[in-house]
């Protein structure tokens, strides 16, 4: 069973000026019409030739997408590997904070 947190969880974090390690998984349209300013994109579709961008330590590791699908797809392929990974329910369309768009 994955870790999950909701998406206020991630806010209240976040808004407190924790430094968490957030990556979003969705592709880069959807990431360009609105994304949280402090994560990352690394969309599914790369995800596996990328795996070296992601550390690998006790921190752990904020997966989001859209709706929490695709999120959970990566949480269950990284979590056999070692990961400390986190996946944060409802995704995007959950999220009620500040949104950035474009790169």
């Amino acid at each position: 069973m994955n870790q999950e947190i909701t998406t206020a969880e991630l806010r209240e974090r976040l808004e407190a000026g924790e430094k968490l390690n957030l990556i979003d998984v969705r592709e880069v349209d959807e990431w360009q019409d609105g994304h949280i300013a402090e994560a990352k994109l690394i969309p599914l579709s790369e995800f596996t030739e990328r795996l070296d961008e992601i550390e690998k330590n006790d921190q752990p590791i904020y997966i989001i997408c859209r709706s929490g699908g695709r999120s959970g797809k990566v949480c269950s392929y990284l979590a056999p590997q070692g990961y400390n990974v986190v996946n944060v329910q409802g995704g995007m369309l959950a999220w009620s904070g500040d949104i950035v768009t474009g790169e």
